[in-house]
Protein backbone atom coordinates (compact mmCIF):
# COMPACT_ATOMS: atom_id res chain seq x y z
CA UNK A 1 0.00 0.00 0.00
CA UNK A 2 2.80 2.36 0.93
CA UNK A 3 4.59 1.56 -2.33
CA UNK A 4 1.50 2.41 -4.39
CA UNK A 5 1.18 5.85 -2.71
CA UNK A 6 4.83 6.69 -3.36
CA UNK A 7 4.43 5.67 -6.99
CA UNK A 8 1.32 7.86 -7.33
CA UNK A 9 3.06 10.88 -5.78
CA UNK A 10 6.03 10.48 -8.10
CA UNK A 11 3.75 10.38 -11.11
CA UNK A 12 1.92 13.57 -10.00
CA UNK A 13 5.20 15.42 -9.37
CA UNK A 14 6.52 14.33 -12.74
CA UNK A 15 3.35 15.57 -14.48
CA UNK A 16 3.62 18.97 -12.75
CA UNK A 17 7.22 19.38 -13.84
CA UNK A 18 6.36 18.55 -17.47
CA UNK A 19 3.39 20.97 -17.36
CA UNK A 20 5.58 23.77 -16.01
CA UNK A 21 8.16 23.24 -18.73
CA UNK A 22 5.50 23.34 -21.43
CA UNK A 23 3.95 26.47 -19.96
CA UNK A 24 7.35 28.21 -19.74
CA UNK A 25 8.17 27.34 -23.33
CA UNK A 26 4.79 28.65 -24.48
CA UNK A 27 5.15 31.98 -22.62
CA UNK A 28 8.64 32.48 -23.97
CA UNK A 29 7.53 31.89 -27.53
CA UNK A 30 4.36 34.03 -27.45
CA UNK A 31 4.99 36.59 -24.74
CA UNK A 32 1.47 35.86 -23.53
CA UNK A 33 2.52 35.04 -20.01
CA UNK A 34 5.29 36.50 -17.84
CA UNK A 35 6.34 35.98 -14.30
CA UNK A 36 7.29 39.21 -12.41
CA UNK A 37 10.78 39.33 -10.95
CA UNK A 38 10.93 39.58 -7.18
CA UNK A 39 11.55 43.21 -6.00
CA UNK A 40 15.16 44.14 -5.24
CA UNK A 41 15.80 44.79 -1.59
CA UNK A 42 15.75 48.55 -0.64
CA UNK A 43 19.37 49.72 -0.40
CA UNK A 44 20.05 50.79 3.15
CA UNK A 45 22.32 53.87 3.36
CA UNK A 46 25.76 53.17 4.65
CA UNK A 47 26.56 54.80 7.96
CA UNK A 48 28.97 57.68 7.34
CA UNK A 49 32.28 57.25 9.09
CA UNK A 50 34.38 60.42 9.36
CA UNK A 51 38.12 60.61 9.83
CA UNK A 52 37.61 63.05 12.71
CA UNK A 53 34.76 64.35 14.83
CA UNK A 54 35.48 67.87 13.54
CA UNK A 55 34.66 66.74 10.02
CA UNK A 56 31.42 65.17 11.22
CA UNK A 57 30.42 68.53 12.72
CA UNK A 58 30.89 70.48 9.48
CA UNK A 59 29.31 67.82 7.23
CA UNK A 60 25.68 68.98 7.73
CA UNK A 61 26.79 72.60 7.40
CA UNK A 62 28.27 71.86 3.98
CA UNK A 63 25.21 69.88 2.89
CA UNK A 64 22.86 72.66 3.97
CA UNK A 65 24.91 75.15 1.96
CA UNK A 66 24.86 72.80 -1.01
CA UNK A 67 21.05 72.81 -0.88
CA UNK A 68 20.82 76.61 -1.26
CA UNK A 69 23.17 76.81 -4.24
CA UNK A 70 21.03 77.90 -7.17
CA UNK A 71 23.57 77.55 -9.98
CA UNK A 72 26.56 75.24 -10.41
CA UNK A 73 27.60 75.35 -14.08
CA UNK A 74 30.80 73.36 -13.48
CA UNK A 75 29.01 70.67 -11.45
CA UNK A 76 31.31 71.28 -8.51
CA UNK A 77 28.84 70.17 -5.87
CA UNK A 78 28.54 66.72 -7.42
CA UNK A 79 31.75 65.90 -5.53
CA UNK A 80 30.30 67.01 -2.19
CA UNK A 81 29.02 63.59 -1.19
CA UNK A 82 30.09 61.05 1.37
CA UNK A 83 32.15 61.23 4.52
CA UNK A 84 35.51 62.12 2.93
CA UNK A 85 35.09 65.89 3.07
CA UNK A 86 38.81 66.36 2.41
CA UNK A 87 38.20 65.12 -1.16
CA UNK A 88 35.31 67.48 -1.88
CA UNK A 89 36.32 69.84 -4.68
CA UNK A 90 37.33 73.17 -3.17
CA UNK A 91 37.75 71.82 0.37
CA UNK A 92 41.13 71.20 2.03
CA UNK A 93 41.96 69.61 5.36
CA UNK A 94 44.85 70.01 7.76
CA UNK A 95 45.78 69.68 11.41
CA UNK A 96 44.22 72.50 13.45
CA UNK A 97 46.51 74.67 15.61
CA UNK A 98 44.92 73.51 18.85
CA UNK A 99 45.37 69.78 18.15
CA UNK A 100 48.05 68.59 15.77
CA UNK A 101 46.71 65.04 15.82
CA UNK A 102 43.22 66.06 14.67
CA UNK A 103 41.97 66.51 11.09
CA UNK A 104 39.82 69.54 10.32
CA UNK A 105 38.48 71.55 7.40
CA UNK A 106 41.21 74.19 7.19
CA UNK A 107 40.66 76.01 3.91
CA UNK A 108 38.16 76.54 1.12
CA UNK A 109 39.04 77.67 -2.39
CA UNK A 110 35.99 78.36 -4.58
CA UNK A 111 37.85 80.74 -6.92
CA UNK A 112 36.34 80.67 -10.39
CA UNK A 113 33.68 78.07 -9.60
CA UNK A 114 30.83 80.42 -10.68
CA UNK A 115 28.54 79.15 -7.96
CA UNK A 116 25.42 81.13 -7.09
CA UNK A 117 23.88 81.37 -3.64
CA UNK A 118 21.80 84.05 -1.90
CA UNK A 119 23.99 84.09 1.21
CA UNK A 120 27.01 82.64 2.98
CA UNK A 121 25.32 82.92 6.37
CA UNK A 122 25.17 79.61 8.14
CA UNK A 123 28.14 78.38 6.14
CA UNK A 124 31.24 80.56 6.31
CA UNK A 125 30.53 81.66 9.87
CA UNK A 126 29.96 78.07 11.08
CA UNK A 127 33.32 76.54 10.11
CA UNK A 128 35.30 76.87 13.35
CA UNK A 129 38.68 75.63 12.09
CA UNK A 130 38.74 77.62 8.86
CA UNK A 131 41.99 79.49 8.17
CA UNK A 132 41.56 80.45 4.53
CA UNK A 133 38.43 81.27 2.52
CA UNK A 134 38.77 82.23 -1.16
CA UNK A 135 35.62 82.69 -3.24
CA UNK A 136 36.68 85.00 -6.06
CA UNK A 137 34.45 85.15 -9.15
CA UNK A 138 31.24 83.56 -7.99
CA UNK A 139 27.75 84.96 -7.58
CA UNK A 140 27.36 84.93 -3.82
CA UNK A 141 25.20 87.66 -2.36
CA UNK A 142 23.79 89.03 0.88
CA UNK A 143 25.59 90.69 3.77
CA UNK A 144 28.49 89.26 5.70
CA UNK A 145 27.42 87.76 9.02
CA UNK A 146 28.93 89.33 12.16
CA UNK A 147 29.43 85.76 13.36
CA UNK A 148 32.61 85.48 11.29
CA UNK A 149 34.18 87.16 14.31
CA UNK A 150 34.02 83.70 15.91
CA UNK A 151 36.52 82.19 13.46
CA UNK A 152 39.73 82.14 15.54
CA UNK A 153 42.15 81.01 12.81
CA UNK A 154 40.96 82.92 9.72
CA UNK A 155 43.93 84.71 8.16
CA UNK A 156 42.88 85.04 4.49
CA UNK A 157 39.45 86.24 3.36
CA UNK A 158 38.78 86.73 -0.34
CA UNK A 159 35.17 87.29 -1.39
CA UNK A 160 36.00 89.51 -4.35
CA UNK A 161 34.01 89.72 -7.56
CA UNK A 162 30.67 88.68 -6.13
CA UNK A 163 27.43 90.50 -5.32
CA UNK A 164 27.72 91.23 -1.61
CA UNK A 165 26.18 94.48 -0.38
CA UNK A 166 25.56 96.49 2.75
CA UNK A 167 28.00 98.40 4.96
CA UNK A 168 31.60 97.45 5.51
CA UNK A 169 31.58 94.14 7.43
CA UNK A 170 32.91 95.44 10.73
CA UNK A 171 33.26 91.95 12.20
CA UNK A 172 36.45 91.81 10.15
CA UNK A 173 37.99 94.26 12.60
CA UNK A 174 37.80 91.67 15.36
CA UNK A 175 39.69 89.00 13.41
CA UNK A 176 43.09 89.33 15.04
CA UNK A 177 44.61 86.62 12.85
CA UNK A 178 43.56 88.18 9.52
CA UNK A 179 46.43 89.25 7.26
CA UNK A 180 44.81 89.22 3.80
CA UNK A 181 41.52 91.01 3.03
CA UNK A 182 40.01 91.15 -0.45
CA UNK A 183 36.42 92.38 -0.81
CA UNK A 184 36.84 94.25 -4.10
CA UNK A 185 34.29 94.21 -6.95
CA UNK A 186 31.18 94.02 -4.78
CA UNK A 187 28.47 96.48 -3.79
CA UNK A 188 29.52 97.47 -0.30
CA UNK A 189 28.77 101.08 0.58
CA UNK A 190 29.04 103.64 3.33
CA UNK A 191 32.16 104.54 5.24
CA UNK A 192 35.26 102.48 5.88
CA UNK A 193 36.08 102.24 9.59
CA UNK A 194 39.39 104.01 10.33
CA UNK A 195 40.33 101.03 12.49
CA UNK A 196 40.81 99.00 9.31
CA UNK A 197 44.12 100.75 8.69
CA UNK A 198 45.28 99.88 12.19
CA UNK A 199 44.78 96.14 11.74
CA UNK A 200 47.69 93.74 11.38
CA UNK A 201 47.00 93.30 7.68
CA UNK A 202 49.51 92.74 4.89
CA UNK A 203 47.00 93.22 2.08
CA UNK A 204 43.88 95.42 1.83
CA UNK A 205 41.88 95.24 -1.39
CA UNK A 206 38.57 97.10 -1.10
CA UNK A 207 38.49 98.68 -4.55
CA UNK A 208 35.49 98.77 -6.87
CA UNK A 209 32.79 99.21 -4.26
CA UNK A 210 30.74 102.26 -3.30
CA UNK A 211 32.60 103.37 -0.19
CA UNK A 212 32.32 107.07 0.59
CA UNK A 213 35.01 107.82 3.12
CA UNK A 214 38.04 109.89 4.03
CA UNK A 215 41.51 108.48 4.53
CA UNK A 216 42.22 108.79 8.26
CA UNK A 217 45.00 111.05 9.49
CA UNK A 218 45.92 108.81 12.39
CA UNK A 219 46.93 105.64 10.56
CA UNK A 220 48.91 103.46 12.91
CA UNK A 221 52.40 102.12 12.25
CA UNK A 222 51.52 98.97 10.32
CA UNK A 223 53.14 96.64 7.83
CA UNK A 224 50.62 96.86 4.97
CA UNK A 225 52.30 95.93 1.68
CA UNK A 226 49.39 96.31 -0.76
CA UNK A 227 46.72 98.98 -0.34
CA UNK A 228 44.07 99.12 -3.06
CA UNK A 229 41.21 101.57 -2.56
CA UNK A 230 40.58 102.45 -6.21
CA UNK A 231 37.19 103.04 -7.84
CA UNK A 232 35.30 104.14 -4.77
CA UNK A 233 34.33 107.61 -3.54
CA UNK A 234 37.24 108.51 -1.30
CA UNK A 235 37.32 112.18 -0.40
CA UNK A 236 39.71 114.58 1.27
CA UNK A 237 43.51 114.79 1.04
CA UNK A 238 46.13 112.08 1.15
CA UNK A 239 47.31 112.11 4.78
CA UNK A 240 50.85 113.31 5.41
CA UNK A 241 51.28 110.46 7.89
CA UNK A 242 51.07 107.84 5.15
CA UNK A 243 54.79 107.11 4.89
CA UNK A 244 55.44 107.00 8.62
CA UNK A 245 52.41 104.81 9.18
CA UNK A 246 52.86 102.52 6.17
CA UNK A 247 56.60 102.37 5.45
CA UNK A 248 56.40 98.93 3.82
CA UNK A 249 53.87 99.83 1.14
CA UNK A 250 54.79 98.20 -2.16
CA UNK A 251 51.66 99.08 -4.13
CA UNK A 252 49.12 101.81 -3.44
CA UNK A 253 46.14 102.28 -5.75
CA UNK A 254 43.88 105.27 -5.13
CA UNK A 255 42.77 105.94 -8.70
CA UNK A 256 39.25 106.95 -9.72
CA UNK A 257 38.18 108.53 -6.45
CA UNK A 258 37.46 112.09 -5.36
CA UNK A 259 40.65 112.91 -3.47
CA UNK A 260 41.49 116.60 -3.15
CA UNK A 261 44.37 118.74 -1.92
CA UNK A 262 48.04 118.57 -2.83
CA UNK A 263 50.43 115.65 -3.01
CA UNK A 264 52.22 115.43 0.33
CA UNK A 265 55.99 115.62 0.43
CA UNK A 266 55.91 112.42 2.49
CA UNK A 267 54.98 110.31 -0.56
CA UNK A 268 58.68 110.38 -1.34
CA UNK A 269 59.37 108.49 1.89
CA UNK A 270 57.62 105.32 0.65
CA UNK A 271 60.96 103.68 -0.05
CA UNK A 272 59.54 100.26 -0.91
CA UNK A 273 56.94 101.53 -3.37
CA UNK A 274 56.94 99.87 -6.79
CA UNK A 275 53.54 101.08 -8.02
CA UNK A 276 51.67 104.26 -7.10
CA UNK A 277 48.44 105.04 -8.94
CA UNK A 278 46.47 108.12 -7.91
CA UNK A 279 45.06 108.92 -11.34
CA UNK A 280 41.67 110.51 -11.98
CA UNK A 281 41.14 112.44 -8.77
CA UNK A 282 41.01 116.16 -7.95
CA UNK A 283 44.57 116.65 -6.73
CA UNK A 284 46.36 119.88 -7.47
CA UNK A 285 49.68 121.62 -6.91
CA UNK A 286 53.24 120.87 -8.07
CA UNK A 287 55.00 117.52 -7.88
CA UNK A 288 57.20 117.23 -4.77
CA UNK A 289 60.87 116.61 -5.61
CA UNK A 290 60.86 113.93 -2.94
CA UNK A 291 59.29 111.58 -5.51
CA UNK A 292 62.81 111.32 -6.93
CA UNK A 293 63.74 109.24 -3.87
CA UNK A 294 61.45 106.35 -4.84
CA UNK A 295 64.25 104.26 -6.29
CA UNK A 296 62.18 101.07 -6.50
CA UNK A 297 59.35 102.80 -8.35
CA UNK A 298 58.35 101.25 -11.66
CA UNK A 299 54.89 102.75 -12.28
CA UNK A 300 53.59 106.17 -11.27
CA UNK A 301 50.18 107.30 -12.54
CA UNK A 302 49.03 110.81 -11.68
CA UNK A 303 47.03 111.37 -14.87
CA UNK A 304 43.65 113.07 -14.80
CA UNK A 305 44.22 115.54 -11.96
CA UNK A 306 44.86 119.29 -11.68
CA UNK A 307 48.61 119.18 -11.12
CA UNK A 308 50.81 121.92 -12.56
CA UNK A 309 54.29 123.40 -12.68
CA UNK A 310 57.51 121.74 -13.81
CA UNK A 311 57.99 117.99 -13.99
CA UNK A 312 61.02 117.33 -11.77
CA UNK A 313 64.05 115.98 -13.59
CA UNK A 314 64.85 113.84 -10.55
CA UNK A 315 61.58 111.99 -11.05
CA UNK A 316 62.34 111.29 -14.70
CA UNK A 317 65.80 110.02 -13.67
CA UNK A 318 64.54 107.10 -11.59
CA UNK A 319 66.39 104.01 -12.80
CA UNK A 320 63.54 101.48 -12.56
CA UNK A 321 60.83 103.71 -13.97
CA UNK A 322 58.88 101.98 -16.74
CA UNK A 323 55.67 104.03 -16.87
CA UNK A 324 55.20 107.63 -15.76
CA UNK A 325 51.74 108.90 -16.71
CA UNK A 326 51.15 112.61 -16.16
CA UNK A 327 48.63 113.22 -18.95
CA UNK A 328 45.49 115.34 -18.52
CA UNK A 329 47.01 117.80 -16.05
CA UNK A 330 48.38 121.34 -16.39
CA UNK A 331 52.16 120.94 -16.35
CA UNK A 332 54.05 123.69 -18.13
CA UNK A 333 57.74 122.67 -18.29
CA UNK A 334 59.95 119.65 -18.82
CA UNK A 335 63.72 119.26 -18.83
CA UNK A 336 66.07 117.23 -21.05
CA UNK A 337 65.89 114.07 -18.91
CA UNK A 338 62.09 114.03 -19.04
CA UNK A 339 62.23 114.77 -22.78
CA UNK A 340 64.27 111.60 -23.26
CA UNK A 341 61.67 109.65 -21.31
CA UNK A 342 58.98 110.94 -23.67
CA UNK A 343 60.97 109.65 -26.63
CA UNK A 344 61.36 106.30 -24.89
CA UNK A 345 57.57 106.24 -24.33
CA UNK A 346 58.07 106.00 -20.60
CA UNK A 347 56.63 109.45 -19.88
CA UNK A 348 53.17 110.47 -21.10
CA UNK A 349 52.41 114.19 -20.90
CA UNK A 350 49.60 114.49 -23.42
CA UNK A 351 46.92 117.10 -22.76
CA UNK A 352 48.97 119.44 -20.56
CA UNK A 353 50.15 123.01 -21.12
CA UNK A 354 53.73 122.34 -22.26
CA UNK A 355 54.63 124.75 -25.03
CA UNK A 356 56.16 123.16 -28.11
CA UNK A 357 54.85 119.64 -27.52
CA UNK A 358 52.05 118.08 -29.58
CA UNK A 359 48.70 116.97 -28.17
CA UNK A 360 48.49 119.70 -25.52
CA UNK A 361 45.56 121.67 -24.14
CA UNK A 362 44.53 124.83 -25.97
CA UNK A 363 46.04 128.15 -25.00
CA UNK A 364 42.68 129.41 -23.72
CA UNK A 365 42.10 126.30 -21.59
CA UNK A 366 45.48 126.75 -19.92
CA UNK A 367 44.95 130.48 -19.35
CA UNK A 368 41.55 129.80 -17.78
CA UNK A 369 43.10 127.28 -15.39
CA UNK A 370 45.92 129.56 -14.22
CA UNK A 371 43.57 132.52 -13.84
CA UNK A 372 42.45 131.02 -10.52
CA UNK A 373 44.87 131.10 -7.63
CA UNK A 374 45.68 127.73 -6.10
CA UNK A 375 47.24 127.08 -2.75
CA UNK A 376 49.23 124.20 -1.30
CA UNK A 377 50.38 124.11 2.33
CA UNK A 378 54.03 123.42 3.15
CA UNK A 379 55.19 124.90 -0.18
CA UNK A 380 58.90 125.03 0.87
CA UNK A 381 58.96 121.26 1.23
CA UNK A 382 58.39 120.66 -2.47
CA UNK A 383 62.07 121.34 -3.31
CA UNK A 384 63.43 119.27 -0.39
CA UNK A 385 65.02 115.85 -0.72
CA UNK A 386 64.77 113.25 2.03
CA UNK A 387 67.51 111.15 0.39
CA UNK A 388 70.78 111.10 -1.52
CA UNK A 389 70.30 110.75 -5.26
CA UNK A 390 73.04 108.59 -6.82
CA UNK A 391 71.00 108.26 -10.01
CA UNK A 392 70.80 112.04 -10.46
CA UNK A 393 74.11 113.75 -11.15
CA UNK A 394 73.08 117.37 -10.74
CA UNK A 395 71.39 118.48 -7.54
CA UNK A 396 72.43 122.08 -7.74
CA UNK A 397 69.98 124.38 -6.01
CA UNK A 398 68.24 121.44 -4.36
CA UNK A 399 68.26 121.01 -0.60
CA UNK A 400 68.54 117.75 1.29
CA UNK A 401 66.14 117.99 4.18
CA UNK A 402 64.30 115.80 6.65
CA UNK A 403 60.60 115.41 6.57
CA UNK A 404 59.01 118.62 7.85
CA UNK A 405 57.03 118.39 11.06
Amino acid sequence: MQGKMNTKSSIIAHILIIFSMILLEFSTATGALTFPQPPAPFPLPDKLIFADRRLAIVYPIIQNFKNIITSDPLNITATWVGADICKYKGFYCDNPPDNQSAIALASIDFNGFHLSAPTLDGFLDQLPDLALFHANSNNFSGVISPKIANLPYLYELDISNNAFFGPFPTAILTLNTLSFLDIRFNFFSGSVPPQLFNQELDVIFINNNNFLTKLPDNIGDKHIFYLTLANNKLIGPIPRTIARALPNLTEILLLNNQLTGCLPYELGLLKEAVLIDIGNNFLTGPLPYSLGCLQNLEVLNLAGNFLYGQIPEVLCSLGNLANLSLSDNYFTHIGPVCWKQIKREVLDVKNNCIHGLPFQRSYFECVAFFAHARYCPYVPTYAHFPCRLPHFKSTSGLELAPSPS
